[in-house]
């Protein structure tokens, strides 16, 4: 029904029809303001339904629903000699989309999660309206990041993610919200400006391509910022040997390779993050209100991976597969160290955020192993914490919102009185820590079975987090929901419907994907492989 659609474009910039709702809405209307907010998420996520639904597995081509239109073209200014004897020179930036399955697979991760913190956003208390305009052009930056198939586009929808992140930090979170907020811009600002640093490089070395001019019968060239032209110059070294021009005299290799990389590679650990390069993230766990760190830990979160997959793994395996030792050593960090600190934290949004950092460190394992498995398990990672963060910090919002506190010290014997949040934060608590039949399992196994064929100590090591993670992951829940409750809490009401529904959500795709993991491994095995390949090639020749 859809097939001759604009289906991602759809996906990306339906929020936005929100926005425009929005604009027209008496901003004191806030009954009215959070309904079409909540509205606004629904579209993006039926049309990502169509899109994971669509998705051809069995088809040769891995990027598919692909658009493309010109978006901005420079003439690069050559004399007049130089015209005589060349064609025209233009740098490049279209607008260009496309969905493999690892973005079919983030797309939809997105519209659920966005959805699910929309409707968690009921507790917002003041201004509504600027509220959910910033919400839903998150949620465009989110979805545009996963689609977008042109380094320059990739850069606007990831910009735009942290300016409105930021401003939704530091406008609606708690009482040290603008520090949280600076810390952000200034961590993912820097983040930002190693990215385009390296998105640059690849631009004017790897970008390059060669045409005739029709009009001239001239050789032209165009600087171009296209994945697909970028990656495969880069994959066929003999054809990218020939672009060597007086326009383009240098390839990407060497030591301007390895430059590339480790911008690329230190823009996206920042975000994802990797120690010690996680200390923002913990502020903004720590202060931004509870519907934000919903996204921000089930989707923002997961661009680094992302990026380090697409970017990393995907334009350098070369380089990648000889700083795997060193991603795996930062992996089994984020682990212990993340697992270690939770231990010993008592504020429950500090439980999760160390936990997050932890759990980061399975997705770099994953990507160490450089393997079927081990890609597939940092991916499935990724998808499953995104689930299972969200609804952990869905739940840990609805019960500040009835007690006033995050203090584990101070909570107790809540199952009492609210044993359906309490249930469910358990569960989300057993997939955390990776019982088999959730979600958590089957990627913790993938990624350490993928480690374990090249690096068996580093594997081992990693497993501890496990262990750790089920300490304290039981230690902080038990205590919020069994023992005595105080007085005070004796009036605490269980979820309403508009909390319990998107509680049942999350908990329920954590669980067909613990028990069903092919409806995501199908999707994402033609990207794994991809790149799996591409690495081995490399290797070989």
């Amino acid at each position: 029904m859809l097939d001759n659609w604009p289906l991602l474009s759809l996906i990306i910039f339906s929020p936005l029809l929100g926005v425009l709702v929005l604009a027209f809405l008496p901003k004191h209307n806030g009954r009215l303001i959070k309904i079409v907010g909540i509205a606004a998420t629904v579209l993006p996520l039926l049309f990502s339904l169509f899109l994971f639904a669509g998705y051809d597995r069995e088809s040769a081509n891995s990027v598919q629903y692909t658009e493309e239109a010109r978006w901005i073209a420079v003439d690069l200014q050559r004399d007049q000699s130089e015209l005589e004897q060349l064609g025209s020179l233009k740098l490049v930036f279209n607008y260009k989309v496309g969905a493999d399955g690892l973005s079919v697979a983030m797309i939809t991760l997105t519209a659920v999660v966005a959805l699910m913190a929309a409707l968690a956003s009921v507790h917002i208390k003041k201004r509504w309206k600027l509220y959910f305009i910033l919400f839903l052009l998150l949620e465009t930056g989110m979805l545009g990041v996963f689609a977008a198939r042109d380094l320059f586009l990739f850069f606007v929808f990831f910009e735009v993610t942290l300016v409105t992140t930021f401003f939704l930090i530091g406008i609606w979170g708690f009482k040290h919200r603008e520090k949280a907020a600076n810390k952000f811009l200034i961590y993912n600002g820097i983040g930002s400006a190693f990215m385009l640093i390296g998105f640059l490089l690849l631009v004017v070395t790897a970008g390059f391509s060669l045409a005739i001019d029709g009009d001239a019968n001239l050789p032209a060239g165009t600087y171009s910022a296209d994945l697909d032209v970028i990656a495969a110059n880069l994959n066929d070294s003999g054809s990218f040997a020939n672009l060597i021009t007086r326009d383009n005299p240098f390839q990407l290799t060497g030591g301007l390779a390895w430059f590339a990389f480790i911008m690329v590679l230190l823009a996206f650990a920042i975000k994802l993050p990797v120690f010690p390069f996680h200390t923002w993230m913990l502020k903004v766990h720590g202060e931004a209100p509870p519907a934000v760190v919903m996204i921000h830990s089930g989707i923002l979160l997961k661009m680094g991976g992302y990026g380090l997959v697409r970017f990393g793994a995907g334009l350098f395996p070369e380089q990648i597969r000889d700083f795997a030792f060193v991603l795996a050593l930062f992996g089994v960090i984020n682990i212990l160290y993340g697992a270690l600190i939770a231990f010993r934290q008592t504020d429950i949004r500090l439980v999760l955020a160390y936990s997050s950092v932890s759990h980061m460190g399975i997705v770099l394992l994953g990507i160490a192993a450089l393997n079927n498995a081990g890609l597939q398990g940092a991916l499935f990672q990724m998808v499953s914490h995104g689930l299972i963060s969200a609804l952990l910090f869905l739940i840990v919002g609805s019960l500040y919102e009835r007690t006033g506190t995050f203090e584990t010290k101070e909570l107790g014997g809540l199952a009492k009185t609210a044993p359906f949040m309490c249930g469910v934060l358990l569960a989300g608590g057993m997939a955390s820590l990776g019982l088999p039949g959730l979600s958590g399992f089957v990627s913790e196994f993938m990624a350490f079975v993928g480690l374990f064929d090249t690096m068996p100590v580093m594997t081992a090591i990693g497993v501890l987090g496990i262990i750790l993670t089920a300490a304290y992951v039981l230690r902080a829940f038990l205590r919020m929901t069994y023992g005595p409750m105080p007085e005070r809490f004796e009036g605490v009401k269980d979820a309403r419907l508009v909390e319990a529904f998107p509680m049942a959500v999350l908990l329920a795709l954590i669980v067909l994907i613990g028990v069903y993991p092919a409806i995501l491994s199908e999707s994402l095995q033609q990207s794994v492989d991809v790149i799996v390949q591409n690495i081995a090639g490399k290797i070989g020749g």
